[in-house]
């Protein structure tokens, strides 16, 4: 791999290394609502779509780190 091609590979591992901190920003926010509710409502539906959207968050961000270390492999 030629050089401008692996430094192509480095900014857009770096971008979606952004990517992954603001997943994560918005994850830790759903995790913090879902702690902060009612019991009652954590048992719930509400409760039930937050924990599914916070696993959903939490796969993505693992496919995303798996990206970036794919990438930067690929350089190696």
């Amino acid at each position: 791999m030629n050089n401008q091609r692996r430094k192509g590979l480095l900014i857009l591992a770096a971008r979606l290394n952004d990517v992954i901190d603001a997943v994560e920003t918005i994850r830790d926010d759903e995790q913090e609502a879902f702690d902060n509710m009612p019991e009652a409502f954590q048992d719930g539906e509400r409760g039930d779509a937050a924990q599914q959207a916070i696993d959903y968050l939490d796969t993505a961000i693992d496919y995303l780190t798996t990206a970036v270390a794919e990438m930067e492999s690929a350089v190696e």
